[in-house]
């Protein structure tokens, strides 16, 4: 190569360095193009990332496939396994999920019978991770045993954060809460004091939130999703287009991990009764995410769902539901209350009964909700026995966690209600407002003021009233008429 190319190639790999994504993509680009020189497999590794974040997924893949050659013919196994892997995640996020199954395979094939290394930790967790989704967690703490010892003597930042919320999220899916809350706090201790690379940082926010979520705290949820936010929101790089660009394709110069952040921020939203800027993020995110990336979407139009459905917008819950469904994500339980709430209870009760016998259980709040879901569907129904079965499972999974302890006690009150015992209703009510209160979480609360005004006459008035102010802020049209109704009787 001449001086001023092998200049232009050691500008891109500073660039690479910094993160300065859009400036390291443009001269690699520019240098892979001229047919007289060559990328090294690193350099087509760091074009991948560069492609990637610029938002161009599809280079990013086709470089990854180069520089996974590349290894090959040099005999570079954990290089070609690194890659794979690589491939692995990016395919998973296209929804390709056996071309991603095919390179996890080849991942193994380069890594397995190799002595310890950084790259071995890449395929362990993805193997914990599948592990989990199984229900296998004999697999999944074999797997995390395999990757802990590599992490530490690597010395990456990077790795040993993955490696902290890996063995995190095996210790939740085994009930030990203390335990494995202490891991993820101290793999997101280093996100949020800057150590890792930008890569991971993203990945992490990301993987850390989801965890938060499916485990049912809400705090950390809240803490970490604006953490993410705000790191996400740097000055940009680049100039916002006028008009927004179609889902999945990042703007230049915006950080693509944005718009998986703010899906996730949408949920947090939904539940703490910000639902018109719940609403507005989710449409942005929608616009946000990456094109390997579109489960976030999916989640965010089924939280708008969500909203428009409380608030009685049922045919643009109809359309968010769909939209969710055609991204991949099953739209329940808010389809079956969909159908429910435009009085085709069979259609709810079979909808929220297969969501149910579906679910794998990998998602504890995702089974709670689909529990009290089938609690609320089967007392329309006057199922009294089918809502006392699904508010038992419920209180079972409850355990001490407070925002499934506040599900249960509101389900399982609902019940009492039911079967016409006025006292255990009012009790299990009482605490269920007083942990939705402690929540912050408002919908929820008033639905439990209304259930109490049945309980407990001698505060009937006061609870209805109270329920209907807010039922009236948060734009809950038909709970806010029918309390009123209550109130007029």
């Amino acid at each position: 190569m001449s001086a001023p190319a092998i200049d232009r190639l050691g500008q891109a790999r500073d660039a690479a360095a910094r993160e300065a994504w859009s400036e390291a993509y443009e001269l690699l680009r520019a240098h892979d193009a001229h047919p007289s020189r060559a990328l090294t497999a690193d350099d087509l590794m760091t074009l991948a990332d560069a492609a990637w974040w610029s938002g161009h997924v599809d280079e990013s893949v086709a470089a990854r496939l180069r520089a996974h050659a590349a290894y090959v013919a040099g005999g570079d196994h954990r290089g070609a396994g690194l890659a794979s892997w690589w491939l692995h995640h990016e395919y998973e996020g296209l929804g390709r999920p056996a071309a991603a199954a095919g390179w996890l395979h080849r991942a193994h094939h380069h890594l397995d019978d190799l002595p310890p290394c950084p790259e071995q930790c890449f395929v362990a967790w993805t193997d914990a991770e599948e592990a989990i989704a199984r229900g296998d967690r004999a697999s999944a703490l074999a797997a995390i045993r395999r990757m802990t010892g590599p992490a530490v003597r690597s010395g990456s930042p990077d790795v040993l954060a993955l490696s902290r919320r890996a063995e995190a999220s095996v210790l939740l899916a085994r009930g030990r809460r203390a335990e494995g809350f202490a891991q993820l706090d101290e793999a997101v201790r280093a996100v949020t004091a800057g150590e890792l690379s930008g890569m991971f940082t993203g990945l992490l926010y990301c993987l850390a939130i989801d965890l938060c979520m499916r485990s049912a705290d809400l705090g950390r949820a809240v803490e970490w999703t604006n953490a993410a936010m705000e790191w996400c929101s740097p000055p940009w790089t680049g100039r916002r287009p006028a008009e927004p660009p179609p889902l999945g394709v990042t703007p230049s110069g915006e950080n693509p991990f944005r718009g998986v952040c703010r899906a996730h921020r949408v949920a947090v939203l939904d539940l703490l009764g910000a639902w018109a800027l719940a609403e507005a993020e989710a449409r942005q995110a929608c616009r946000e995410v990456p094109v390997d990336c579109l489960e976030s979407a999916a989640a965010a139009y089924y939280t708008a769902g969500d909203v428009q459905r409380r608030q009685g917008r049922l045919e643009e819950a109809a359309a968010s539901y769909a939209h969710a469904h055609e991204l991949g994500r099953i739209p329940q339980p808010g389809l079956a209350l969909l159908r429910l709430a435009q009085g085709r209870a069979e259609a709810a009760v079979a909808g929220v009964g297969l969501a149910l016998a579906c679910d794998s259980g990998h998602d504890l709040l995702g089974r709670a909700r689909l529990l009290a879901a089938r609690t609320e569907v089967a007392l329309a129904v006057r199922d009294v026995p089918g809502a006392a079965g699904a508010a038992a499972e419920l209180e079972v999974l409850a355990g001490d966690v407070p925002l499934l302890r506040a599900m249960a006690d509101t389900a399982r009150g609902a019940v009492a209600l039911a079967e016409s015992r006025p006292e255990p209703a009012r009790r299990l009510l009482r605490r269920a407002l007083g942990g939705w209160l402690g929540l912050g979480v408002p919908y929820e609360a008033a639905r439990v003021r209304v259930l109490l005004a049945s309980a407990d006459q001698t505060s009937a008035r006061r609870e209805l009233g109270v329920a209907r102010m807010v039922f009236e802020r948060l734009g809950a049209v038909p709970d806010a008429r029918r309390t009123a109704a209550l109130l007029r009787r």
